[in-house]
Order: structure tokens, then C-alpha cells, then sequence
């Protein structure tokens, strides 16, 4: 019996024990599997190593897709986190070449896969609040996100899940720098069901320069 031959259950199945390229490979020796490939049903979970996977055509964004994930642990991902304040021309000419590329994917999610149910971005230096708030409007049922070195992110993202999480039931924002105390006590109070884990989160840096954290502090013992 021929590959092709074999009903779409079957091919579903044998497709799913496959790889991204090992699918786009096999889908394009002909029209059927080209089609088994493009088959919502066959992308309920998605895993990627970097940026740079999220541009490849070797996948398929459909309502079928319940759990994604996106983690970069390359070295120059230290790149990404360091405060904008601090990087010179060369680290932001390297962070201009890639700085929308997780954004616009996840625009992509909202947009596409409303059925999600789990999102975990790990040193994805440049995701910011608004991106994380539509994906929790447009994702309803969105029950586990896990933020970890995604320094853009501060407590307007935990604002967002109080008020749109309704479905959430675990939340970890490790080694986010610029989320705070407050932020996290507001998430417990508000959504005491929530799993909440922040590793290293609110007692870190944030990202404000030094005259201007000074200027500040000035301000505000004038206003006293």
C-alpha cells in the first residue's frame, strides 16, 4: 500500500510523529499530504528554539492550537536584556533586527488560535504588556502562562490578568525584572485561585536610569 493511500486519521497520525521540517518536507511531494499538512487538527501544539522559527513557513497556525512555546536560551538572548538605556549601537542594531519579530507572531495568535490554553515565553527580551493584554482578551480560555526573563513586561501585564484572566489558573513571571510587590500582592488579592510563582522578579532592578530614579526621589520629597 502506498503512503497515500492510507485514510486521513492514519496520515494525521503518522504526520504527528514528525518534526516542523520533516512536515513541510513530506508535504510537498503531493496535493493530498500538502493537505493532511494544512490540517488544523494536526498543529494543536507548537515549540520553538528561537525568533527565527517563528518566520519559517513550516508550520500552521490554526484553532487547533492549545499549547505553545517559545524559548530562546541562546547566549544572545543577554543581548535582549540588557536595560535600552545600556546598549550600544551594535546590541541595539542587533535587537532592531529581530525586536517585532515575537510581537507579531503572538498578534498572529490572537488573531487565529482563540482556543489556546497555554503560552510560555522564556528570554523573549522584547514581548511587551500590550501584546501579552490582547492575548488574554483574544484567548479566553487561556488556563497556564509562564513568563520568565521577559524584562519588558511590568505590572500592567498583572493588571491584565485580573481583569481578563478569567480562566487562568497558574501565572509564573520569573526574572522579570520590572514587575513589582505591588503588582504581584494586587494578582493575589484579586485572583486568589491563581497559581502564582515570580522568581526573582520583584526584588531585581528595574529598568530606570540612575538621574532618572534620582530625579524622582527629588520630586517626590518636594512634593512631601
Amino acid at each position: 500500500m502506498h503512503i497515500t493511500q492510507l485514510n486521513r486519521e492514519c496520515l494525521l497520525h503518522l504526520f504527528s510523529f514528525l518534526d516542523k521540517n520533516s512536515r513541510k518536507s513530506l508535504a510537498k511531494t503531493c496535493h493530498k499530504l500538502l493537505e493532511v499538512f494544512q490540517d488544523p487538527l494536526l498543529w494543536s501544539l507548537l515549540n520553538f528554539h528561537s525568533p527565527a522559527e517563528l518566520k519559517k513557513d513550516n508550520f500552521f497556525l490554526g484553532p487547533a492550537l492549545k499549547y505553545l512555546s517559545i524559548c530562546w536560551y541562546s547566549q544572545r538572548v543577554k543581548v535582549c536584556n540588557i536595560e535600552d538605556w545600556m546598549k550600544n549601537n551594535f546590541q541595539k542594531d542587533f535587537c532592531n533586527r529581530h525586536e517585532n519579530t515575537v510581537n507579531d507572531f503572538l498578534l498572529e495568535v490572537c488573531n487565529r488560535c482563540p482556543n489556546l490554553l497555554s503560552l510560555t515565553l522564556s528570554g523573549c527580551g522584547h514581548v511587551t504588556d500590550e501584546c501579552i493584554l490582547l492575548l488574554l482578551r483574544n484567548c479566553p480560555n487561556l488556563k497556564t502562562l509562564k513568563l520568565e526573563n521577559c524584562v519588558r513586561i511590568t505590572d500592567q501585564t498583572l493588571e491584565a490578568v485580573t481583569l481578563y484572566g478569567r480562566s487562568l489558573q497558574t501565572l509564573h513571571v520569573d526574572f522579570c525584572r520590572n514587575i513589582t510587590q505591588t503588582g504581584l500582592e494586587r494578582v493575589m488579592e484579586k485572583r486568589p485561585s491563581v497559581m502564582l510563582r515570580a522568581e526573582r522578579s520583584a526584588n531585581m532592578i528595574p529598568d530606570n536610569k540612575p538621574e532618572k530614579k534620582l530625579t524622582l526621589e527629588k520630586a517626590s520629597r518636594k512634593l512631601v
